[in-house]
């Protein structure tokens, strides 16, 4: 094979990405070289893409981003067992030390330690891409690979959803992005009474309305929503996607008393909440990153295998398909704010 692989990198400082030729890794012992089919882009990479004041934080450059994948098994490693080449899987994405106290207690997800590929390491918009065979997860070999690609924020949205019993309760979900509307199909899987999304964008209000949501308003129909629902005490649960303190704000003020909130959506800066609203009304609040380990991805594609209307909310996520050559106007979809999800095909690069 080729000494060298196509990839987008960072290579210095500063805006922008760089379609380069890169040594194609080697999958040391332990570790898994997978051929990359299609790579998803969130809103991390346009963190990095765009070089904010967190990028510049975290981001050692060289670095190839992407960390969102699926593809089939390239090459194994020394003592690699249970996995075989030319399967379809995809990749979780925060790779811990398995030495810390999460981790000896089986808590993986709560590693002190996380190094997350695409961002700590080097990631998967490339035609390779190797990480450790125990953050394989193999996927039925006749998956579109474009959901696959979707496993990392599809398990975002189910570790937040999936943290409070919601059947037969009320669900507010403030943020549509595609996270928000992955959660919306979730909660309609598993039997939500009424389900609100709220967002500013028309576009990403269209999606949650299609994967599931009775309502799908601005923030500011909130109220006039919750009285045309016939709901007289509040909703149950509150699914914070957002991270816009005035959509917690409304969220925290249309909890039922004793309703239970997660919060995944991530600020820019600290803010101020009503803690005297939290503590008479007896408000659980949970925060969430990522997935957890690995009990998310079976709940994922436990639920998809079992639901064919589910597989096709998840799949109406997905706005725009382009090859990873085109990464430039992938990059200026998601910043424009009016898609769903873009996904890179790296065979067409």
């Amino acid at each position: 094979m080729a000494a060298t692989m196509r990839a987008l990198a960072k290579t210095a400082p500063g805006p922008g990405l760089t379609l380069i030729d890169a040594p194609i890794p080697q999958p040391g012992p332990g570790e898994v070289r997978i051929k990359v089919l299609r790579a998803g882009l969130c809103g991390t990479d346009l963190h990095l893409y765009t070089w904010d004041e967190w990028a510049a934080s975290v981001v050692r450059t060289p670095l190839i981003l992407g960390h969102e994948f699926c593809g089939r098994i390239d090459a194994l490693g020394a003592g690699v067992a249970g996995l075989s080449e030319g399967a379809l899987v995809s990749g979780e994405g925060h790779i811990v030390c398995g030495q810390c106290r999460n981790c000896r207690a089986g808590r993986r997800h709560l590693c002190i330690n996380t190094v997350g590929i695409g961002v700590n390491r080097d990631g998967a918009f490339a035609e390779y891409v190797v990480l450790p065979a125990t953050n394989v997860w193999q996927q039925p070999a006749d998956l579109d690979p474009a959901i696959g690609a979707l496993f990392d924020p599809f398990g975002n949205a189910t570790h937040t959803a999936l943290s409070f019993p919601m059947a037969g309760e009320d669900v507010l979900i403030t943020g549509a992005g595609p996270i928000g509307v992955m959660a919306t199909a979730i909660a309609r899987h598993v039997g939500a009474r009424f389900i609100v999304v709220t967002d500013l964008n028309p576009t990403r209000l269209d999606l949650a309305r299609a994967a599931g949501a009775d309502l799908a308003i601005h923030p500011e129909e909130l109220r006039s929503a919750m009285t045309s629902l016939g709901m007289k005490e509040g909703f149950d649960v509150g699914l914070e996607m957002s991270g816009a303190p005035p959509a917690v704000e409304a969220m925290l003020a249309t909890m039922n008393h004793g309703g239970r909130v997660a919060m995944l959506g991530l600020p820019s800066a600290a803010y101020a909440i009503d803690w005297g609203r939290l503590i008479t009304h007896m408000i659980t609040i949970k925060g969430i990153y990522g997935r957890e380990m690995y009990d998310t991805w079976y709940a994922m594609s436990s639920m998809l295998q079992s639901s064919p209307r589910l597989t096709e909310a998840l799949g109406s996520v997905i706005t725009h398909r382009l090859p990873a050559s085109a990464f430039e106007e992938a990059f200026a979809a998601i910043g424009s704010g009016d898609c769903g999800k873009v996904i890179l095909d790296w065979e067409d690069v």
